[in-house]
């Protein structure tokens, strides 16, 4: 009568102290973030995240990811870092190259890059590029 839903059911949640990028709003620059951060709009730069990155279905992302884990439901133009989990579903759309740890892709992603996956990505954690302030 009564279910519980699972951590599964509700793989969209982030922090409630996420930035948000709403649909329509158009960002040109490098991000740089400590927290979750939720892309609906367009960004034209790269993304820097400590925590989560999530990019709706109408997000599109003109740059590259570095992230620790990544839920990614709209269009990525240039290559995804994550060190953890990173997610492909929907209608995504990922033109680049991918390292993540560990991947998850639905059949209905279109993807055209190369995939390097495994222990070896951990070690890009203390490499990961950080925006440069100018």
């Amino acid at each position: 009568m009564f279910t519980k839903k699972s951590k599964s059911d509700n793989d969209e949640t982030i922090s409630a102290s996420a930035s948000i990028i709403g649909a329509g709003n158009i960002i040109t620059g490098d991000i740089e973030s400590n927290g979750d951060i939720r892309v609906d709009g367009t960004i034209k730069g790269n993304i820097y995240g400590k925590a989560k990155v999530l990019v709706g279905p109408s997000g599109l992302v003109e740059g590259s990811m570095y992230c620790n884990e990544a839920d990614i439901s709209g269009t990525i133009c240039g290559n995804i870092t994550s060190t953890g989990l990173l997610v492909l579903k929907g209608n995504a759309s990922v033109a680049g190259d991918i390292q993540t740890a560990k991947l998850f892709i639905e059949p209905t992603v279109s993807f055209n890059g190369q995939c390097h996956m495994g222990a070896n990505i951990l070690e890009l954690k203390h490499d990961m590029p950080m925006a440069v302030n100018e």
